[in-house]
């Protein structure tokens, strides 16, 4: 699997957990202390996004880190 496709991967994940917690893009990115468009873009895996925003995205989906990253 190539890294393109691992962060879309992990990008629809989020945008699952998200909604499966009901929470909007803009409610989710206040909770994330990020811009609205970064998580978009997080979301659809146009970004290649550190590991210290990927921690902040499970404490506020209030999963673990494999939840997120384990795609294979």
């Amino acid at each position: 699997m190539n890294q393109e496709t691992i962060l879309i991967c992990i990008g629809l994940k989020i945008r699952e957990l998200r909604k499966e917690r009901n929470l909007s893009i803009m409610e989710l990115s206040d909770k994330l202390e990020i811009e609205y468009n970064n998580l978009i873009r997080i979301e659809k895996g146009r970004t290649n996004f550190t590991i210290g925003t990927l921690l902040k995205v499970c404490r506020a989906l209030n999963v673990k880190l494999v939840d997120i990253v384990n795609v294979e």
